[in-house]
């Protein structure tokens, strides 16, 4: 139903929504549970998206984790959902917990092998590409750059 607003539309509806979810997160205090997907290819690539909405950081795939959802699970569909390709032997890489807007995240962080060719629906992901270590996008998420090299050793537990 979505895909008949036209793309421009959604993209301002996703930016609006999400203010409004930044504040309810804020004054709910609600605690999240989300995930982060890290998507490598065979070359051992990883796979970085820009959303129409928030910061326009380059940042890992990835969302919310819904009740009685498991983590790993949740992270193939919001990689599926995201970039349109499918994650092969996954596994969970890290779990945290970290301030996000006035709450806390508890981000689980799941590793694997993405399959398919990638694309961008132009409406919540903006751009995508897969990046080697030293050829990483500029206006890289501040959180995201100070763990690049830990983020690459998983690449090692895949191949």
């Amino acid at each position: 139903m979505l895909h008949l607003i036209p793309p421009s539309l959604h993209r301002t509806g996703l930016r609006f929504a999400h203010a409004i979810r930044k504040r309810w997160w804020r004054l709910a205090k609600v605690r999240l549970n989300g995930c982060r997907v890290l998507a490598f290819d065979a070359e051992g690539r990883l796979l970085l998206i820009r959303h129409s909405y928030g910061t326009g950081n380059w940042m890992l795939p990835g969302g919310g984790i819904a009740r009685r959802e498991k983590p790993v699970a949740a992270a193939m569909r919001e990689l599926r959902e995201e970039t349109g390709c499918v994650l092969e032997r996954p596994f969970v890489h890290s779990v945290a917990e970290e301030p996000l807007h006035g709450t806390v995240n508890r981000v689980h962080v799941i590793a694997g092998l993405a399959t398919g060719e990638p694309r961008a629906d132009g409406r919540e992901v903006i751009e995508l590409g897969f990046f080697a270590r030293d050829a990483l996008p500029q206006r890289l998420s501040p959180a995201l750059a100070g763990q690049m090299d830990e983020l690459f050793e998983a690449f090692g537990r895949i191949a």
